[in-house]
């Protein structure tokens, strides 16, 4: 059953071609480079983009991340649809502990404007643990700082 009270919709305009952001989704190198917020790296980045490809990503926090610095974030999905260029759904949990913490289904749609690429991410959240209550609060903030990530990786 999904959470209302966390769903979240982003939209953004990237001012690159539409195959250019798309590849920074679908090419696992290029994705590891962006993904996660400001001041993290991914150290273990499996991403089988297709459908039905897993998904299993350990988000490392950096120095710059004071408290936080070291911690790891894994997280573990699958790909429910890839339709290229312009759609991808996928599945995805945080993990604490060995155990997944939420239930995330994660919608991207890509649209082309004008040379630009219109990105819609909608986010449900269900299955909530209270574990979970971190994730939650940082998840608006992280997915804004890793979409400005997104946004100066497809910029260079």
């Amino acid at each position: 059953m999904a959470d209302n009270n966390h769903n979240l919709t982003i939209n953004r305009v990237y001012d690159a071609p539409l195959e250019k952001v798309w590849r920074a989704w679908a090419d696992p190198a290029q994705a590891q480079k962006w993904w996660g917020p400001a001041g993290v790296t991914n150290p273990t980045f499996e991403w089988d983009f297709k459908t039905g490809g897993t998904i299993n990503v350990v988000m490392l926090a950096g120095p710059g991340l004071g408290p936080m610095a070291g911690q790891e974030w894994p997280m573990t999905g699958q790909f429910k649809e890839v339709t290229p260029p312009g759609k991808i759904a996928f599945e995805s949990s945080p993990i604490m502990d060995g155990k997944p913490v939420m239930d995330t289904l994660t919608t991207v749609t890509f649209e082309e404007q004008d040379g630009k690429t219109h990105l819609t991410i909608h986010i449900e959240v269900s299955n909530v643990t209270p574990q979970a209550a971190g994730a939650l609060a940082g998840m608006k903030q992280g997915w804004k700082q890793q979409l400005d990530k997104l946004k100066g990786f497809v910029k260079e």
